[in-house]
């Protein structure tokens, strides 16, 4: 399931191709059939509130965000659902976001993202929705929703959501005193969207593992600045997630410390030979059975809030307090750098 960091890059994508014009919408596969009610109509923008996109439509450009004519596309992609793009040369930043899926009108061979045969491309018949403008289009295939609301349909989706760390608006006091206030595990917590927006398996395992922390841990037992140390890893990793595309959550020394994984966790760019590649790139996750990178002990994985979690029996302890570990190895550094791809020697 794509994690908050790939929604906010969803928004970003239809901010540079399709906001501020008039679209055309459809939907081939006939199960959202309310986009006739916003066809020809403008998209006004696209917002990301953790594992949600909102694209908001009205009549016109003039049009408020907040006026009661205006309508929102909201979409959670779930495990199966992707966005895939095709237009004129510098349209599409990427040809698809979501669950692995082939380029809008692609069989088995190659269709570049700017073409200038895009207008002709038929919709798979699986396309939940397509949107097209004067430059290029967007099709949502196997999306968990997709539902038009109405701007107070809109505001209880976001209400029952905890701090997105990726927004502007976000309160980490919020996420703090969520867990602090609860008996349940921390990794159960992470898990849970209305205490952390974005979050999803991969981030919590390798969060508890920077926090040199027990998946099991209950909330109560957890200290503030503690609590308050993961929420600022959080923050790093995933704007790291949301400018690359890719989830790195490895200290660059660290990153040639064995660098396996049990199973094949696709990430945008993975044929791309400057960027870390996933073997490289987690410390426990999918590393069941492996060693730990850094201690040698064998990573262990147990289900835990409907996922596998993953952990290191030895580096991860029952602890209350931040663990001097994540004050030497901050995230921040490489994670907000322009240059942080090629691997650092290995420790």
């Amino acid at each position: 399931m794509p994690e908050g960091h790939t929604v906010h890059r969803l928004a970003e994508a239809f901010g540079h191709g399709l906001v501020g014009q008039r679209v055309r919408t459809s939907s081939p596969q006939g199960r959202f059939s309310e986009a006739a009610q916003i066809d020809r109509m403008v998209l006004l923008g696209a917002e990301a509130v953790g594992k949600h996109l909102f694209l908001a439509f009205a009549p016109s450009a003039d049009v408020d965000l907040d006026a009661p004519v205006v309508r929102f596309v909201h979409v959670h992609l779930g495990l199966y659902g992707s966005w895939t793009f095709a237009g004129e040369p510098g349209f599409a930043r990427m040809h698809a976001i979501g669950a692995p899926r082939v380029r809008v009108g692609e069989q088995e061979h190659s269709l570049d993202a700017g073409t200038a045969d895009w207008q002709y491309l038929l919709p798979r018949p699986t396309t939940r929705l397509r949107i097209q403008g004067p430059c290029g289009l967007a099709d949502l295939t196997g999306p968990t929703a997709c539902t038009l609301l109405d701007g107070a349909g809109r505001q209880a989706i976001v209400d029952r959501l905890g701090p997105d760390p990726l927004r502007a608006d976000a309160d980490p006091e919020q996420f703090v005193s969520r867990v602090v206030g609860s008996r349940s595990g921390i990794g159960t917590m992470l898990m849970n969207q209305e205490v952390v927006a974005g979050i999803g398996n991969i981030y919590r395992a390798e969060l508890l593992f920077r926090a040199r922390l027990d998946p099991f841990v209950p909330g109560k037992a957890l200290s503030r600045s503690m609590v308050e140390g993961i929420w600022e890893d959080l923050v790093a990793l995933m704007h790291y997630g949301a400018r690359t595309g890719r989830i790195v959550t490895t200290q660059p020394e660290h990153r040639l410390l064995d660098p396996r994984i049990m199973e094949r966790t696709r990430q945008n760019g993975d044929e791309d030979p400057t960027v870390v590649p996933r073997e490289q790139s987690f410390y426990v996750y999918h590393r069941h059975t492996l060693p730990c990178r850094l201690c040698g002990t064998v990573v262990r994985s147990q289900e835990l809030a409907g996922r596998t979690v993953y952990w290191c029996p030895r580096c991860q302890t029952v602890r209350t307090r931040r663990a001097a570990w994540i004050r030497e190895n901050p995230a921040a550094p490489w994670a907000y750098a322009d240059r942080h791809d090629l691997p650092g020697p290995a420790a």
